[in-house]
């Protein structure tokens, strides 16, 4: 059967480039960093090695950044090691950020969420307004890794550092797909991780500018200056590296061919009856579209077209076992029906022209075959 992977926003495959670079470190060159020998300098060398080409990435000092196990251990330390009572979000944040912003709300924390339009973009302003006194971080989600809408964080940042207030992003659809200044761009906090970047699973990272202070999450060994104690997943975070030097090297080039294949694929779907696209539809991260259907269930559509081979997700894939409808897509203002009716589209490195042809063929089909048995349909 065969077979097409169209759900990058997921997870990506290890790009050959990246296994090569990790191999010495799975075997010859196994030390841990925090050994005096040489076994454990060799091993410091490659971390450090690493920590560069993923702060170059972002325009980063080697210092700033900070290796983690996965997006979601770096979201959880910012929000809990900024100490404050009052932090600002968006409505349409990763389940990582919302749901430890509900924790902190359990403990006596003030979360305001700040609504989004109905294309899911942030309005500056209404963080401006959000903003007291009492805040002491605001966090926004770069690219949304639901319905691929970029927000303006430049904008965002200078707001925020105007209120000296800290600003801290999820970068993790964004690194390695459009251009990210950390500098320019006003952060003081980045989240971003290996995975999402043809790296290995196991690997992330958080960029902390300099001079600003925030409680471990973890304590220990002193590993990472202190900040993340635990033993460094090295050929881990070799392979983050080595993805990220590919990323800056080849990310102009490869986002235009995506964005071509992506509008190719917006355009194809769109021609379905009562098929609708979420999420901005020019600002958005080069390879998502995401869609709903009127009268079906996007779980339906998933499996359907798994069936087929090809592989596809409703929503976010970190939450698409669950039941509810989605809160991004609720956030948008679409009905609970609408929302369970959603699939996301996402494409990566590897992904070719008649693998959307083949998808959309197969798409048109199901989309089809589910209405006709619908009880949903008028």
């Amino acid at each position: 059967m065969k077979r097409v992977y169209l759900d990058y926003a997921a997870t990506t495959p290890v790009d050959p480039r990246v296994k090569r670079a990790m191999d010495p470190y799975l075997s010859k060159v196994f030390g841990n960093t925090m050994s005096l020998h040489f076994f454990g300098r060799e091993a410091k060398k490659a971390l450090e090695e690493s920590r560069k080409k993923t702060a170059d990435l972002i325009g980063a000092n080697s210092e700033e950044i900070y290796f983690t196990s996965s997006a979601t251990e770096s979201n959880n330390t910012v929000l809990k090691g900024v100490r404050g009572s009052h932090i600002v979000i968006s409505s349409i944040e990763h389940a990582c950020i919302e749901e430890s912003a509900d924790w902190l709300e359990k403990g006596g924390v003030k979360i305001t969420r700040v609504p989004v339009d109905n294309f899911g973009k942030i309005n500056p302003l209404d963080i401006e307004k959000a903003i007291t006194p009492e805040t002491v971080l605001v966090s926004i989600i770069h690219g949304s890794n639901e319905i691929g809408t970029i927000q303006d964080i430049s904008k965002i940042g200078e707001i925020c550092r105007s209120k000296k207030v800290l600003f801290h992003t999820d970068a993790s659809q964004t690194l390695g797909k459009i251009p990210i200044d950390v500098k320019k761009m006003n952060i003081d906090l980045l989240t971003a991780s290996s995975h999402k970047i043809y790296g290995p699973k196991g690997a992330a990272c958080l960029y902390i500018r300099r001079g600003i202070k925030i409680e471990p999450l973890l304590h220990g060994g002193g590993q990472e200056k202190g900040f993340r104690s635990s033993t460094v997943n090295v050929p881990a975070i070799v392979g983050f590296g080595k993805a990220c030097e590919i990323a800056q090297k080849e990310m102009g080039k490869e986002s235009k061919r995506i964005s071509k294949l992506r509008d190719k694929l917006i355009k194809k779907v769109l021609k379905i009856e009562n098929a609708y696209l979420t999420g901005h539809p020019t600002e958005r991260l080069p390879n998502n579209a995401s869609f709903y259907f009127s009268f079906i269930e996007g779980e339906a559509i998933v499996l359907h077209l798994d069936f087929a081979g090809i592989a596809v997700s409703t929503g976010s894939a970190c939450s698409s076992s669950k039941l509810e409808a989605s809160h991004v897509l609720l956030a948008l203002g679409l009905k609970h029906e609408q929302a369970h009716g959603s699939i996301r589209v996402s494409l990566g490195r590897w992904t070719k022209e008649e693998e959307i042809n083949y998808f959309v063929k197969n798409l048109t089909e199901v989309v089809k075959k589910l209405r006709e048995i619908s009880p949903f349909k008028k």
